[in-house]
């Protein structure tokens, strides 16, 4: 995706996240750049790029929300930088006496804001243009409004109390205007449905995917514009979305139907046991409902995630045989993990970000954001929630990472899925909101009580109670 400037909000960052203002009342000034953007599609195709690209940020999903901060909640790592990072407070969950916590966490709030101001952007200009070619505009329209409702439920599962404890806390503004007009703060219920408003609209308008029509698309159509679909939210994607929402929800009987939709629809499959074994596919490209590229994410492996780096995220080795319950098997044990040398033979590294050995693009710097194993997972919550069996629903992914199936029912369903995650999505982001979905008190290699501390609520940014008068979402 290119990478481009965007006229938006991010323009002027500063100005907009310092204190003496209203982070959702500030008055655009770019409108003179933004209507020279919009006066072609390949403006508004940019405009969406560089939403896209503003989610690789590491504020975002290219560090603290899949292995960085997201990781160190969760205790996923046994060892991770502590000196001057804030991380040693991330981990014992104090949100509020670290500035560098605050300000990480301030920085999750506005970076997320700044990509759904750019989305209200394209679709407040979408409806007025008569620029598009093709299904363009349905698919440029419908992935704006996916955007805005996937930034808006992260910013709610991380500033909101969970859907099935208490829908009725005060939460976050659901913005839907660019405008200077200050937005309502919504309650978590609100937040909710204002999200699947948008989800059910954008996968109306998604009906002309190629993904899901099957219309081939090649180079020579509109220069291949629609052909890299797992990098956009698609409409399968957004089908994934609805699942997700759905089970935070409560809602299992339409979170099983969007997720057997997903898997039936046979677009996805598992990468395959000799791309893992040959180092092909680290990332799992083809379990991709939605991924990111970002092409600095090998070095930011480096940096982050192996021995040579300065600020690292690793596993000791008894910890890792731990997490894979001394499963040997485990293609993900043997093949994603490195070990450490000299005085780090004891480490463990995670291989998922580095580079592939394979030249084929499609295997390189990418990074799952919403994949195939969730949509077992929720297969398996809502079999296990109506008394049926989870073996169908479980032993897909543990025979796609080369392990046994399961012949009979679990006799500790949530122990066993608490623990099937932690392997899958590991320096993926995606623990802490399992554990915070279930309201757990307490979570392995943690002595703290997270409910009593309201761990799983972070603080809204102290500009936003001050400036803006916000209710406290704790």
């Amino acid at each position: 995706m290119k990478k481009i400037s965007l006229l938006l909000l991010i323009t002027s960052g500063a100005l907009l996240f310092s204190s003496c203002n209203k982070w959702l009342d500030v008055q655009p000034n770019s409108q003179i750049k933004a209507s020279e953007l919009f006066k072609t599609e390949s403006g508004f195709k940019e405009a969406l790029a560089g939403t896209y690209t503003l989610l690789t940020d590491e504020a975002l999903y290219g560090k603290e929300l899949t292995y960085g901060m997201m990781g160190v909640l969760s205790h996923e790592w046994s060892t991770y930088p502590t000196t001057a990072t804030g991380y040693a407070d991330d981990g014992n969950y104090i949100y509020t006496t670290g500035t560098v916590t605050q300000n990480r966490i301030d920085g999750i709030w506005s970076k997320m804001y700044e990509g759904i101001s750019n989305a209200n952007n394209i679709l407040e200009n979408i409806d007025a243009k008569n620029v598009f070619t093709g299904d363009n505009y349905k698919i440029i329209k419908g992935e704006a409004l996916a955007l805005r409702a996937f930034m808006h439920f992260d910013l709610l599962r991380c500033f909101g109390a969970s859907y099935t404890v208490n829908a009725s806390q005060p939460a976050i503004p659901y913005v839907t205007k660019y405008t200077a007009r200050q937005t309502a703060q919504l309650k978590v219920g609100e937040v909710a449905a204002a999200i699947l408003a948008d989800l059910l609209a954008a996968k109306e308008l998604l009906k002309a995917d190629p993904v899901l029509t099957g219309r081939v698309v090649t180079e020579g159509d509109d220069n291949g514009y629609l052909i890299n679909r797992q990098l956009h939210l698609n409409y399968y994607a957004v089908e994934g979305l609805l699942a997700r929402l759905y089970l935070y929800m409560g809602n299992f009987e339409q979170a099983k139907l969007s997720a057997q939709a997903v898997i039936n629809s046979g677009k996805f499959t598992f990468s395959t046991q000799k791309n893992v074994i040959d180092s092909v596919d680290r990332c799992g490209a083809p379990e991709h409902l939605f991924g990111l590229q970002i092409t600095n994410l090998p070095q930011r492996s480096i940096n982050y995630l192996s021995q040579e780096g300065t600020g690292i995220f690793s596993l000791s080795a008894s910890q890792l045989l731990t997490y894979y319950e001394s499963n040997t098997d485990d293609y993900r044990f043997l093949y994603l993990f490195k070990t450490g040398t000299g005085a780090s033979a004891d480490r463990r590294y995670l291989l998922k970000y580095a580079a592939p050995n394979s030249t084929e693009t499609y295997y390189q710097n990418k990074l799952a954001v919403l994949k195939l194993s969730e949509m077992y997972y929720i297969l398996a919550e809502c079999d296990y929630h109506n008394n049926q069996s989870v073996l169908g629903d479980i032993n897909p992914v543990r025979r796609a990472r080369g392990i046994a199936a399961f012949t009979t029912e679990p006799t500790d369903f949530r122990t066993v899925m608490n623990r099937e995650y932690r392997k899958e999505f590991m320096g993926e982001g995606q623990l802490f909101y399992y554990y915070k979905w279930q309201n757990r008190a307490r979570i392995p290699e943690s002595d703290k009580d997270l409910v009593a501390l309201k761990a799983y609520i972070f603080p809204l940014p102290v500009s936003e109670l001050q400036a803006a008068d916000r209710a406290s979402n704790r």
